[in-house]
């Protein structure tokens, strides 16, 4: 095939451009009506009480940690498989990130590993949902609620997602999302935090503009100039432009979500009697909204050699993630060996993420799918 396939890629169609063009022509380009519309409409997909919509999703990270108010030198458990915003979101705020491995299978945090993490300066966890789908959430709520820990689920990858018949953005102290464009929707960047907590949505909504008590509605409103900074805030606010795409685009998110599900399906189903490939799990009691589709490669497949191989066939195939740990700031700030988490470890040399998109066609996925089965043929490798 040659045209290149890449991994991910945004899909826009002309309501996309026509929203995004009205407010263009409008007076307000920022922090204006579509804000708020946009906050509500994810609020109401969701089922939570608020939103606040920022620039993008490690801002909402950023923001959500901040919103904790915690002291600086306490210690966030997460995963060290994920990109590197969610722990940086903990050191952003003077706060030590500690790792717990993963489980193989749904390439999410063990909760049995955040058991053996625990100190007495454990603060909170920000937990994960790998590739869409959630973690096992009872049993993390289970651990918070037995050390009155706080909890963060960043769901980028997760928007859309369900959990024993109910939204991801319902179960934590906060929920991320976002809205990049390799993203199940998108603004361009931009990314969001949901909670049902009053205090929380206040506080982030100020955070968010550089932590200003009010904001130029109301103080327009009053007929007032006159305002306070409370707290040392962020500029995070997001365009009103940005918001009206990502209230077209929400609009789109189920028919995404569902041509996803039967795009990793197919892949299931083609890859199934390829030895050396390791198909995703789909658990019963969750819905999968299918960021990525990840592949472990077994047998002895030394996985930089099929990359490269996969590469040369114009399938823009990925690696998610390199473990956190691994990155040079973290070996010099911290003191961690790769060797306490033997699952991340061997997850990651194994891993593979293949194209996923809703616009994928059936024959790009039978072709991925040949060439996958063709690697022991062309690279000769023993399997």
């Amino acid at each position: 095939m040659s045209q290149f396939i890449p991994y991910g890629k945004q899909f826009i169609d002309e309501k996309d451009i026509e929203a995004v063009e009205t407010v263009l022509k409008s007076d307000w380009l920022t922090t204006g009506p579509k804000v708020d519309e946009f906050e509500n409409t994810i609020s109401k997909y969701v089922g939570c009480k608020y939103a606040t919509v920022v620039n993008s999703g490690t801002s909402a990270l950023d923001l959500a940690v901040h919103a904790l108010k915690l002291k600086n030198g306490l210690e966030i458990i997460t995963t060290p498989f994920t990109f590197a915003a969610t722990s940086n979101s903990i050191i952003y705020n003077n706060l030590i990130p500690v790792f717990a491995d993963i489980k193989e299978d749904t390439r999410n945090i063990d909760p049995e590993d955040i058991k053996r993490k625990i100190t007495d300066k454990t603060v909170a966890i920000i937990y994960m949902d790998y590739a869409g789908h959630p973690c096992d959430i009872k049993e993390i709520k289970e651990i918070a609620d037995e050390n009155d820990l706080f909890l963060i689920e960043d769901a980028s990858h997760a928007i859309g997602s369900e959990y024993n018949n109910k939204k991801i953005g319902n179960y934590a102290d906060m929920t991320i999302f976002s809205f990049h464009p390799v993203k199940n929707i998108t603004t361009g960047e931009g990314g969001a935090v949901v909670t049902n907590n009053t205090q929380f949505d206040k506080d982030l909504k100020m955070l968010r503009n550089h932590g200003i008590d009010q904001d130029l509605h109301q103080r327009q409103s009053k007929m007032d100039y006159m305002y306070d900074i409370k707290e040392l805030g962020r500029n995070y606010r997001i365009t009103d432009f940005q918001c009206a795409l990502g209230i077209s685009q929400l609009k789109k998110l189920d028919s995404f979500i569902s041509k996803r599900e039967k795009l990793a399906n197919l892949y299931s189903k083609l890859l199934e009697n390829i030895d050396f490939v390791e198909t995703p799990v789909n658990y019963g009691n969750i819905k999968n909204s299918w960021h990525i589709y990840t592949i472990l490669l077994k047998k002895g497949v030394n996985r930089n050699n099929f990359f490269k191989y996969m590469k040369k066939s114009n399938i823009g195939v990925n690696v998610h993630y390199i473990p956190i740990y691994r990155f040079s700031y973290y070996k010099n700030h911290y003191n961690i060996d790769p060797v306490d988490y033997p699952v991340t470890e061997k997850v990651f040399n194994d891993i593979i993420t293949l194209p996923l998109y809703p616009q994928l066609k059936t024959e790009q996925i039978e072709y991925i799918c040949d060439k996958i089965r063709d690697y022991n043929t062309v690279k000769g490798e023993k399997l």
